[in-house]
């Protein structure tokens, strides 16, 4: 099919018509994908041009927005334009120009105003007024992670009683708040529950949830763009600063300097600081000391691994709130051989009810003992580590380990890359930071989406559910 001429604006009406209703159908489903953070601060501005020949000309509003996307983004707008359409698309974006009495956006980072006034989904974030006429930063919160969805229980009850108490009077009660424990056991949870309480009664309350990751590549970005004020302003003129992982804080003593002095700005002006991390603070080596004291000077709670009757209503509580009608003697199977972690306790669920689903069966203990089969089998299963679960998924796809870690994105490829990152997130106690890092140093971002896109086809699609399940059971095996 010959293309359509283009006028001397560059464009057809049809080929504009054309990009604009497939970015219309896409648009949806890429805000779902990224938090509404990412998506207020580099996706919300983009605008279709062109589509033709494979390929969807994209327009942003500068230079740094186009880097951002381009290294990070525009792996997954390509996969998701071409699910649409059902062949490759490849994205290419341009930097739209501006006209003369509109000054180009500031850097997205000077408290995340764009340009456009922000639009903003009231379920995620909301606007934090402080009177001085500046929205402020979306905040990057999962509405299902609230203090009523949390299990309380003996194992982390001082911790959840702890938050609730700093949600309820920020900045007054245990400032500042440092929780620890092993990976997938809850404080991450805590963490957007406080986030969402105070977002929801205090409004004006102005709130911030990063990971050290995004801490970090939040400085560097800061000292490349030469934005390091407009840096300051972002983590120190927020009423809440809530910090994900502060243990990758080792080593990085550039990283350290600048986060002391955040805190000690926070501090002084008595405003709220929680941290989570999976040791305490005298464990987190090369931490400097002057850091380490100011944690300390707060209160220290630890989080345990769940008891039975713990693990018991944290399954009761998924299986309510998807709405699944699970049997208490399958629950109780779950929970009797799934005992350190909440996250492969959920991912455990997931697959009896995929299996289910797929199979158009009722949930069974006998079914669930047939997929589960590999967890009875380990008893006390070997430690997993990401070699081994890039190893068992490159031998099963027929990829190499740098090709499942490099940048190509073929569409067989991206589907074992992320059967990879699944598999890496609920056999090991890796963080979406550190798996991001795994894969080639990607953003955490790349990873969860990756993560919640096969536990869906899980449910959709019988071989990769078949696929997923060989994988867990090669890698348990040690085969």
């Amino acid at each position: 099919m010959p293309r359509t001429p283009r006028t001397e604006e560059g464009q057809t009406d049809h080929a504009v018509n054309q990009a604009g209703e497939l970015w219309n159908r896409c648009a949806g489903s890429l805000r779902e994908q990224v938090s509404e953070t990412t998506w207020q601060l580099w996706l919300s501005g983009i605008e279709p041009v062109d589509f033709a020949n494979g390929v969807f000309v994209l327009s942003v509003p500068n230079g740094l927005i186009r880097e951002r996307v381009e290294t990070r983004y525009l792996p997954m707008i390509e996969d998701t334009l071409a699910n649409e359409v059902g062949s490759p698309v490849r994205g290419r974006l341009e930097v739209q120009e501006q006209e003369p009495s509109q000054p180009e956006q500031d850097d997205p980072f000077d408290d995340g105003a764009p340009a456009e006034p922000i639009r903003r989904a009231p379920a995620v974030s909301q606007s934090n007024g402080n009177g001085n006429g500046r929205d402020t930063p979306a905040v990057q919160l999962d509405p299902k992670f609230v203090f009523e969805t949390f299990v309380a229980a003996s194992s982390n009850r001082l911790a959840h009683a702890a938050a609730q108490a700093v949600a309820e009077t920020p900045g007054r009660s245990y400032n500042p708040l440092f929780i620890y424990g092993d990976s997938g056991l809850g404080k991450t949870h805590l963490l957007h529950a406080i986030g969402n309480y105070v977002s929801e009664n205090f409004n004006r309350r102005k709130v911030l949830y990063v990971t050290t990751e995004t801490f970090m590549n939040d400085f560097v970005d800061s000292l490349r763009t030469s934005t390091t004020l407009a840096f300051k302003r972002r983590y120190r003129e927020c009423d809440v600063l809530l910090i994900d992982d502060v243990q990758f804080m080792e080593n990085k003593e550039g990283l350290q300097e600048e986060f002391f002095h955040t805190y000690n700005d926070l501090k002084g002006a008595s405003k709220q600081i929680v941290l989570t991390s999976d040791r305490p603070p005298k464990s987190i080596e090369t931490l400097e000391d002057r850091l380490r004291s100011r944690f300390l000077s707060g209160l220290i709670t630890e989080i345990d691994p769940p008891d039975l009757e713990t693990r018991l209503a944290i399954l009761r509580s998924k299986s309510e709130s998807e709405r699944q009608e699970v049997p208490d003697d399958v629950l109780e199977f779950i929970a009797t051989h799934v005992k350190n972690n909440i996250r492969e306790l959920e991912g455990a669920l997931t697959r009896i009810s995929a299996f289910a689903k797929l199979n158009q069966e009722a949930i069974s203990l006998a079914q669930a003992e047939r997929v589960l089969s590999d967890i009875v089998l380990a008893g006390e299963p070997r430690r997993i580590t990401p070699q081994m679960i890039l190893e068992a998924t490159a031998a099963s796809y027929g990829f190499t380990i740098e090709a499942i870690c490099g940048p190509s994105r073929t569409r067989p490829l991206v589907t074992a890359r992320q059967v990879a990152m699944y598999l890496v997130r609920n056999l090991t106690d890796y963080s979406y930071p550190a798996i991001a890092r795994v894969f080639g140093n990607r953003d955490h971002t790349t990873v969860i989406h990756a993560v919640d896109k096969i536990t869906g086809q899980m449910q959709q699609r019988r071989q990769i559910y078949e696929q997923v399940t060989e994988l867990i059971q090669q890698v348990r095996a040690g085969t």
